[in-house]
């Protein structure tokens, strides 16, 4: 079965042409012999660009490719921008899978049917992806009587996943040995890290918590909203959410139909994230158009609705450090203090010369300041310094990639809003305040706050332990070097007693003679 999908995979290949990519780097040695067996019978599809054909292969080739080509879309540390910008318009095209296996599923999660389990539940889904669809339903009167959505997950994935993930791990193998380039772009390693991705996606109780914790923090928010978990019915396999009512994010015309403020909507996407990023260091980073809605109800007119909490990225307060330190270096043009953060943290190699590193530093950010701040892209400039740190051997650290993919997106949501919107001026009040926490006395207080039931613990013991350290018997193994000390004080005290009567003997001499 193995080798049909293989052929197949060789065959879209060579129709969309993707071994020229590789041999434009690399036009001789021996992925070159292996290009001219598939170049065999020509390829179809070779007028569209280079990136247009990679996804449009990708897309042949599947769901589980799709969501490969999405995931590789994040990696603009490894990719050229032609590519990573057109992967970034992949979206899952699934076809649903049919109710008798919707039913199967709840079935198998619950022990009962559906019909046991909803009041009413809708066999049509309102979404299909790649990994699970979504339908709407009502849970029993004695279970509250609530609208839901159920999320549930595609009949098989493991078995699916697995055969694709061991395809795509035996291509970058195969990569890697034929393409010169292949080891330093690490492609088995860029599978791993998708195969995990996936792993986790496979598990809707982790989804659910995700969801949960945006939720309890943004509890009480005038900007978004998080549907509340129905724990009671959440399974690996079937997750149930309180059902959101509203519009897409892109449906603009609408939106300002349904007296939606566009700018204030923009501005308030903005705040959002960086609200997620900077005051919780966990946010959610799959912020595409499809995965956001917007109220339009009286009571909640204008407010986010997040939905789909499959990806989201977290910050560690040593990566918020490094953040606060890049930031402030950088709104100061303090270049060097860039580098050296860089160095610092380990990210860059110990060797690395940091005069060298400041001067690729500069020649990305200087120019912008000579911009009007509405036409700087701020993801852009993280991209940019991502692709001048590879140079250096900077080792990109996964969650930064995960937040410039998730900058990038809301920085062109926001601008899809308010084509005026100014990303530097809009986040900065969250910079600064943000790094007046982190470097201020803010930050001392906040430290002295978290170690203070540490200290409660530890002040009362004190005494205790010092009267056991002084009232401990000296033990053997210090015996020797306590003697050892008093005999070499009593040298010294009878050599100092002899230096004084010496000294005496001089000063009385004259007094004798």
């Amino acid at each position: 079965m193995r080798a049909f999908r293989l052929a197949k995979i060789l065959g879209i290949v060579r129709r969309y042409g993707i071994d020229d990519m590789i041999l434009e780097h690399e036009p001789s040695g021996r992925f070159a012999a292996l290009s001219r067996l598939l170049r065999f019978g020509g390829h179809a599809h070779l007028s569209e660009p280079r990136a247009v054909r990679l996804r449009q292969a990708l897309e042949s080739l599947g769901p589980i490719f799709v969501k490969f080509g999405q995931v590789l879309s994040t990696r603009r540390d490894l990719l050229p921008l032609d590519i990573a910008d057109e992967l970034a318009k992949l979206q899952d095209r699934v076809p649903p899978f049919a109710p008798p296996l919707v039913h199967a599923q709840i079935e198998a999660a619950y022990g009962r049917p559906a019909s046991a389990v909803f009041a009413e539940f809708d066999e049509v889904p309102v979404a299909s992806a790649s990994v699970a669809q979504v339908h709407f339903a009502r849970l029993k009167p004695e279970d509250g009587g609530h609208e839901v959505a159920v999320k549930i997950l595609r009949p098989d994935m493991e078995k699916t996943i697995a055969h694709d993930l061991a395809l795509l791990d035996s291509a970058a193998a195969l990569l890697e040995s034929l393409w010169a380039d292949g080891r330093r772009l690490k492609p088995r390693e860029v599978v791993a890290e998708f195969a995990k991705y996936l792993y986790d996606e496979l598990d809707l109780m982790r989804e659910a918590a995700n969801a949960s914790q945006l939720r309890r923090n943004f509890a009480g928010s005038t900007l978004l909203l998080v549907p509340e978990i129905h724990w009671d019915f959440c399974t690996t396999g079937v997750m149930v959410m309180e059902r959101m009512r509203g519009l897409p994010i892109s449906q603009k015309d609408m939106l300002v139909d349904a007296g939606v403020d566009l700018r204030a909507l923009s501005r308030a996407g903005v705040e959002i994230f960086f609200t997620q990023v900077f005051r919780d260091g966990f946010f959610h980073a799959d912020m595409h158009p499809g995965n956001i809605f917007v109220a339009i109800d009286a009571q909640h007119r204008g407010k986010y609705i997040a939905l789909d909490f499959g990806i989201v990225g977290t910050l560690s307060e040593r990566d918020k450090n490094y953040l606060a330190q890049n930031f402030l270096a950088f709104f100061r043009r303090d270049y060097r203090r860039v580098a050296e953060a860089h160095i610092e943290a380990g990210w860059a190699p110990p060797e690395t010369r940091a005069d060298e590193f400041e001067a690729a530093i500069r020649a990305v950010c200087e120019p912008i300041f000579d911009r009007p701040l509405r036409e700087i892209s701020f993801g852009r400039v993280l991209m940019r310094l991502f692709q001048t740190s590879r140079r250096f051997n900077v080792e990109v650290q996964p969650q930064l990639v995960m937040l410039q993919k998730t900058l990038l997106n809301i920085e062109g949501l926001g601008r899809q809003l308010d084509p005026d919107l100014d990303l530097w001026d809009t986040a900065k009040p969250f910079l600064e305040r943000w790094m007046n926490e982190q470097l201020g006395w803010r930050s001392l207080l906040r430290t002295v706050k978290q170690e203070a039931p540490t200290w409660a613990r530890t002040l009362p013991q004190l005494p205790r332990l010092v009267h056991q350290a002084l009232a401990q018997a000296p033990t053997s193994d210090l015996a020797p070097l306590l003697a050892e000390l008093n005999a070499t004080q009593r040298r010294q005290n009878r050599l100092l007693l002899a230096i004084v009567g010496l000294l005496l003997a001089a000063l009385l001499t004259p007094f004798f003679w």
